[in-house]
């Protein structure tokens, strides 16, 4: 027998074999495209961060879900910017604040076409920026927060919410506020939860992106980025309190601990390409050093072959066109 014996480049000998013997697939129903919505606006408000997002007026942001809808995305996961904060992020659980309208509008926009999905997470409302209210030493009470956690899963699931994303990394918070959704009724409102949440250096654009406040760092309460098992424990936790999907978060960065949340729990397994993540493609492309749309889609399916059920990323309705 002639050498080699093994000749594995047959399988990548056309395009049509190639497709046929494919192991990891990228599909519009596997994306889920962030959108944030700003009180006040005349205008979209581009983030310049984050080339080709914006903060988006009530018109817009009906306008970008149902873009979504068309190109086949899964869902779309809405932030709300406040035009007025305070400590405690009072206007998260207001009706008549811009995440619960912006909630029902979509719900009713585009809720039949995509699962319509909230940030549950007080950073955006508050006045010092933190995801929690600050206990008198300037701290994050763990525990004062969970019952404003609750007040928001009330808020937006009364809002019309189908899935709640809890990103704010409080302990207990999980249990928390599916206890609060099923004593008001809401024992069919989805849990999100960011497992998986690392104190990390890919937030930059975010924080333009929603006004950030912030003062100091999360590192209280966001994972330390060297700690894998943490990772896994973490999930592990949210998965017995009661979370339907877990999530890692960022993705790139954490593609080994994706993969062993996977190997570890039973339900969803979701990443967030984070806007770090994206600005960084954005900017190499700008520049003429790397391919955009191949970048794109490989490190979509970098985070897929990882193990990720459905990723949340910036770019997923252009690529849900590329993908169709």
């Amino acid at each position: 027998m002639s050498f080699p014996v093994h000749r594995p480049r047959r399988l990548r000998q056309s395009p049509a074999v190639r497709r046929l013997v494919s192991e990891t697939d990228v599909v519009p129903r596997r994306l889920v495209l962030p959108l944030f919505v700003r009180e006040g606006l005349a205008e979209p408000s581009p983030i310049s961060s984050m080339p080709g997002v914006v903060q988006h007026t009530m018109d817009s942001l009906r306008r970008a879900a149902t873009d979504a809808a068309e190109a086949g995305v899964g869902g779309v996961m809405l932030f709300g910017v406040p035009a007025v904060r305070d400590a405690t992020g009072s206007g998260a659980d207001d009706p008549d604040g811009i995440l619960n309208v912006a909630t029902a509008a979509l719900a009713q926009e585009v809720g039949d076409a995509l699962v319509v999905q909230t940030d549950l997470c007080l950073d955006e409302f508050t006045d010092h920026g933190h995801c929690g209210v600050l206990a008198a030493d300037g701290s994050v009470d763990n525990d004062a927060t969970l019952e404003r956690y609750a007040a928001m899963a009330l808020a937006q699931a009364r809002a019309g919410s189908a899935m709640l994303g809890l990103s704010g990394m409080m302990d207990g918070q999980v249990g928390h506020v599916r206890a609060a959704l099923d004593a008001e009724g809401f024992t069919d409102t989805l849990i999100l939860a960011y497992s998986a949440k690392y104190a990390g250096a890919f937030y930059g654009p975010f924080r333009e992106a929603v006004d950030s406040q912030l003062k100091g760092d999360r590192r209280t309460y966001q994972m330390d980025p060297g700690n894998g098992r943490e990772g896994i424990r973490e999930a592990l936790l949210d998965v017995e309190e009661g979370a339907d999907i877990v999530m890692v978060k960022p993705a790139l960065p954490y593609l080994d601990v994706l993969a062993d949340v996977r190997a570890s729990v039973d339900v969803p397994v979701w990443a967030y390409q984070v806007s770090g993540e994206y600005a960084m493609v954005e900017a190499a492309a700008a520049n003429g050093w790397i391919d955009r749309r191949g970048a794109i889609l490989e490190s979509l399916t970098a985070i897929r072959r990882a193990g990720a059920d459905v990723t949340l990323t910036y770019w997923a309705a252009e690529a849900a066109r590329w993908l169709r």
